[in-house]
């Protein structure tokens, strides 16, 4: 291991016993969202100071090893050269660990995700694949122990989604869902083909890091909220009572319109979220120079020849040309089982990222 790595972790530790001594003061205490800031990087430096503390009582073993290596007993000699041999390969995965942990990572990684989904090319046939994407979304939360709420839905009358948005809670919720914005393609047999042609359509998938209120500062003045009668399947209330709220940001023109709750309230508190997400994925976008490009990047135009994913039923098979990895267990991955398509995602970009470091 280098000066420069030994330098970095040995501050990371120093970083990790001030953080200790900070959440134990009073007055963080006292604050919430500064005891959460303040845990949240704890938890991340505790992660780097238990493999640096790993690795430096291993490299103690190994050098304890090599003295017994040389050792007049035969035995003792051939015992303690397996040791040199097998302490040496732990070393190497302990500082490639390291290195990795070390890796600047995305700052959003942690955070709840907001996920829109929406109908694309395609009609019914892309509302009902945008509907099987939901649940496949919400099955992956559930195995993963995070928790799933609705938003805003637009759903069909054949049980399809014209558009849906939903939050999901969960550490690290970001770091494995932002891989899934851009175009799914899926290839199959609609319900609604008499002929039992394969039809191509296409849904296009939005994850945005949920955004704090600390994160984004809306002005009151630069909301226009209306109320309005909800439309569509939602039970008694709908078409009785004005629970229905779509807000306009008038300076960026983003529209949010949630109508799933009967209470007014509750739905201005869910647009409200929708739409802070969305103000701070502009604005970051904006920082980097590319609004247009980034939003392009994130969901395209929905278009048959755009696509990050390919679900093909026929063939029971589902290929991210990203990575350019196959599955051919559809079933599998559309009921949530989506751990070896992210883990390759996640496996690329950090490669990617120590290229960079």
């Amino acid at each position: 291991m280098d000066e420069m790595m030994v330098g970095r972790l040995e501050s990371a530790k120093v970083r990790y016993t001030e953080l200790q001594e900070e959440m134990a003061n009073p007055v963080v205490l006292s604050n919430p969202d500064l005891a959460r800031k303040y845990g949240q990087e704890l938890a991340e430096w505790e992660e780097i100071v238990t493999h640096y503390d790993r690795y430096l009582a291993t490299e103690e073993e190994w050098q304890t090893a090599r003295e017994l290596a040389r050792d007049d007993d035969p035995e003792t000699r051939e015992w303690a050269l397996s040791e040199v041999s097998r302490l040496k390969e732990e070393l190497e995965q302990l500082e490639s660990q390291l290195t990795r942990l070390l890796t600047p990572t995305d700052p959003n990684d942690q955070k709840n995700v907001i996920v829109e989904i929406r109908g694309g090319a395609g009609g019914e046939e892309a509302a009902l694949f945008a509907a099987s994407l939901f649940r496949m979304y919400v099955r992956y939360a559930e195995r993963q122990g995070w928790r799933t709420e609705v938003l805003s839905s637009s759903p069909t009358d054949i049980g399809g989604y014209k558009e849906v948005v939903f939050m999901v809670e969960g550490r690290g919720a970001y770091s494995r869902l932002k891989f899934e914005s851009g175009v799914h393609r899926v290839q199959r047999v609609p319900v609604t083909e008499a002929q039992g042609r394969i039809h191509t359509s296409t849904v296009t998938v939005a994850v945005l890091p949920e955004a704090e209120e600390t994160d984004v500062v809306i002005n009151p003045d630069e909301l226009r909220i209306d109320t309005m009668r909800a439309s569509g399947a939602g039970g008694q209330h709908v078409n009785k009572t004005e629970s229905a709220v779509r807000i306009t940001h008038l300076p960026t023109n983003i529209v949010v319109y949630c109508q799933d709750e009967k209470s007014q309230l509750k739905n201005r508190e869910k647009a409200m979220r929708v739409l802070r997400a969305r103000l701070k994925d502009l604005y970051e976008s904006e920082a980097h120079n590319a609004v247009q490009e980034e939003r392009r990047s994130q969901v395209g135009t929905g278009d048959r020849s755009e696509r990050i994913r390919t679900y093909n039923f026929p063939q029971g098979r589902v290929t991210d040309h990203r990575v350019g990895l196959t599955i051919h267990r559809i079933d599998a991955v559309m009921d949530g089982d989506l751990d070896e398509l992210i883990s390759a995602l996640i496996a690329q970009e950090e490669e990617e990222r120590l290229k960079e470091a």
